[in-house]
């Protein structure tokens, strides 16, 4: 993972918004490097969703994209649709943190027939700023029954003056 500033958000933004996903071999490399404890039990990779009509526009899901990359390299399976967003959520850019928590309360659900119980599962996404959407992930996988859930993350944004 790599600090999120005005560089690294330059690539991400390149993946995400640039249609450049040739990028994701050489980020799902570097995740897999760096997520190496997380990864070494783990069971499944499962990105987070994104909701159909932003994964229409956009005509692919970044963190998809990255687990099949990390996968790809010699991580575990993906399971790119075990969590669906069930509702749209707005952009959370200029949300501070308790915003985000709300905004993202409820929108996710694992999809019907599957399970991960008992399962060591990795969420995978591309920027974790606050950590609300990992988190509300985290919780539905884990009341579904996985024995553990980590979260691996392209870029982690950071408030000025921390590091």
């Amino acid at each position: 993972m790599f600090r999120y500033d005005r560089h690294s958000r330059r690539l991400v933004l390149m993946l995400k918004h640039g249609d450049q996903t040739h990028l994701a071999g050489a980020f799902g490399r570097w995740m897999h490097r760096a997520g190496n404890e997380v990864l070494a039990e783990a069971d499944l990779l499962v990105p987070v969703p994104l909701h159909w009509t932003r994964l229409f526009g956009r005509r692919f899901n970044q963190a998809a994209i990255l687990a099949q990359a990390i996968r790809a390299v010699g991580g575990p399976p993906v399971g790119a649709d075990w969590l669906v967003r069930r509702r749209r959520t707005p952009s959370q850019g200029l949300m501070g943190p308790a915003a985000r928590a709300r905004n993202v309360r409820g929108a996710f659900a694992l999809r019907r027939g599957r399970s991960v119980e008992g399962k060591h599962v990795v969420l995978i996404d591309d920027v974790l700023t606050t950590g609300a959407t990992a988190e509300e992930c985290a919780r539905i996988l884990q009341r579904a029954g996985a024995a553990s859930v980590g979260v691996l993350v392209l870029a982690r944004a950071l408030r000025a003056g921390s590091s």
